[in-house]
């Protein structure tokens, strides 16, 4: 069987989408010898992945142009054929013209949302995306085979705006084999609370601020906070601004994002993880965490409710309020207690969220919309 990717970027620095693709498509070329895949997608100073060692996985870059995709385009209308389309993202040129090849070739095509349908997300440049609805994107959503989602809250987002297609409910995966299985050995000393992802005012880092802020200086004594990631200059100047006036720099430190090894070795070293997000369809870096043997604490802006259930962290509403509550309730359990959670935490990795149960999963999805026959349970008609 023949898939073709289409994604906007690759680069390290777009964060979990690019990470997510690539492994999925590495881990289904591993598992099924029977599928050839492309990735289509644009240029980048730092892909995360250049090519793949297995021969039926090619990823092709292009330049940008005014219309993005155009070699792409062009490509297709020399009979590039494949069994099915698959783009990643919304309100973007590349997948858009992906669909609307697939749908005059009549071959069938999957989109994940990536949570762009997310309230939250959907109030971000509000106008351009309810211009973007009417003219393109629910047309593109409405012909598709199937919408991929990657938790049950991100479908409820797909039918509250009427969209009425198979929805295959497929969380992201996490490369265990890249995770340690070994229990590390966390300092006591000076413990640490890292904050690992995109610095946007979408994450919450305001809120972790003010939340820490106002903590009583003895209970967050022998603890520093690592905000580590990417963003645009004037905010993150904005965020230490806020720091220094709160007089707590000694406690909160901004480092430059990190990738590979040496991302993991963070993980592994925090004593606690946190991503007071506003929305994430599902945060990946909340599953690096936990494969990690690191507790976390994020919102109820994610769909991590298995959190509290295995007791490996906390889910809270969104606010500084319910973070300070939660931060004082993880910085006054003791080190056995947060490497229990730690585990914890590790074990559902292990048991839901490995690339190898992903990637069958997506098999099996690629083969239904191929033969329309025995519909998987993670399929949900209307």
């Amino acid at each position: 069987m023949k898939v073709v990717h289409v994604i906007h970027s690759l680069d390290k620095l777009t964060g979990g989408p690019a990470r997510s693709v690539t492994h999925l498509v590495k881990s289904i070329l591993d598992l099924n010898y029977q599928f050839k895949i492309d990735i289509h997608t644009n240029k980048s100073k730092r892909p995360i992945i250049e090519r793949f060692i297995n021969k039926n996985g090619f990823i092709y870059f292009h330049k940008y142009g005014f219309l993005f995709f155009a070699k792409l385009l062009s490509r297709m209308e020399k009979k590039y054929t494949t069994d099915i389309y698959h783009g990643h993202g919304l309100w973007q040129i590349p997948v858009h013209q992906m669909s609307k090849y697939a749908r005059k070739t009549k071959t069938p095509y999957i989109i994940t949302t990536r949570g762009m349908l997310e309230s939250w997300s959907l109030n971000q440049s509000k106008f351009k995306k309810i211009v973007a609805l009417k003219s393109f994107q629910r047309k593109d959503l409405q012909f598709a085979a199937c919408i991929h989602v990657t938790s049950q809250m991100e479908m409820n987002s797909i039918r509250k705006i009427g969209l009425k297609n198979p929805v295959a409910i497929i969380p992201n995966g996490v490369n265990i084999k890249d995770f340690s299985s070994k229990i590390p050995t966390k300092d006591s000393s000076v413990k640490k609370i890292l904050f690992l992802s995109r610095i946007h005012v979408k994450k919450g880092i305001e809120n972790l601020i003010d939340a820490w802020g106002l903590i009583s200086a003895e209970t967050r004594k022998n603890w520093l906070i690592q905000i580590v990631g990417n963003g645009e200059e004037a905010y993150i100047k904005k965020l230490k601004r806020i720091v220094i006036d709160k007089k707590i720099e000694n406690q909160i430190k901004f480092m430059a994002p990190v990738f590979g090894k040496s991302k993991i070795d963070l993980f592994r070293d925090a004593n606690l993880f946190v991503l007071p997000t506003y929305s994430e369809n599902f945060g990946i870096v909340v599953a690096e965490a936990l494969a990690s043997f690191t507790p976390v604490i994020t919102t109820k802006g994610t769909p991590w409710n298995e959190l509290e259930k295995r007791n490996c962290g906390w889910r809270i509403d969104i606010g500084v309020m319910p973070l300070k509550k939660a931060f004082e309730e993880a910085l006054n359990k003791s080190n056995d207690q947060l490497i229990e959670m730690g585990v914890n935490g590790r074990n559902l990795i292990n048991e839901k969220y490995s690339m190898n149960s992903v990637a069958n999963k997506m098999i099996l999805l690629y083969k239904w919309i191929k033969s329309n026959k025995q519909k998987p349970d993670f399929i949900y008609n209307l």
